[in-house]
């Protein structure tokens, strides 16, 4: 495999808009896999809302069953502690040897970039592709990470997590934000009632 497209995240839980940015940078960047990788512990959120890790991953394998393109990765779920980009990248590259890595982020995520445990390695290990967002200025982080920056441009949808859970939790649908056998997960398992 040449190019590999990593899109990690919380995914409390994923949805459409996940599954559509990672179908249009991979089409737009000609990557040949998107792998998917759930944190076991965010370090950047302490919600209490966050469903188990297990929970999670089970979500995203179902979100992403039916496409060819999409993986489901443990890596973080695997291992111990909060799950850092830099030691999953560093781990990636291991795994991956002479593969392009492709970090696919969205512009209000890559504004935290500066706070994340060794930034600079991040962006040396893995090429950021940022999903481009309304009134967002790349410039300050192509000046300090270079090259390795650059934005796709994608349409998307304005779904959120947070959204998702606070309607489950009023017992409204979520029918058109999350793929249906998410939807059923979410009900079967009780998921963010509370």
């Amino acid at each position: 495999m040449d190019r590999l497209g990593i899109l990690g995240g919380t995914f409390n839980p994923i949805h459409v808009a996940h599954l559509s940015i990672a179908e249009q940078v991979g089409e737009a960047r000609g990557l040949e896999k998107v792998l998917f990788i759930p944190a076991r512990i965010p370090p950047h959120k302490g919600s209490p809302d966050i469903a188990p890790a297990e929970d999670r991953y089970r979500m995203t394998v179902l979100a992403t069953e039916s496409n060819p393109r999409f993986e489901v990765s443990r890596i973080e779920l695997d291992r111990s502690g909060t799950s850092f980009t830099k030691d999953t990248l560093q781990e990636l590259r291991e795994m991956y040897p002479g593969t392009e890595l492709y970090y696919i982020i969205g512009s209000d995520a890559v504004a935290e970039l500066p706070t994340w445990r060794e930034p600079d390695l991040v962006v040396k290990l893995a090429r950021l592709l940022v999903v481009k967002r309304p009134g967002f200025d790349l410039t300050p982080f192509a000046e300090r990470f270079g090259e390795n920056v650059e934005t796709v441009d994608v349409s998307e949808s304005d779904v959120s997590s947070t959204e998702i859970r606070e309607r489950t939790r009023r017992g409204l649908s979520i029918e058109q934000l999350v793929p249906p056998n998410v939807e059923q997960y979410i009900r079967k398992n009780g998921l963010y009632k509370v």
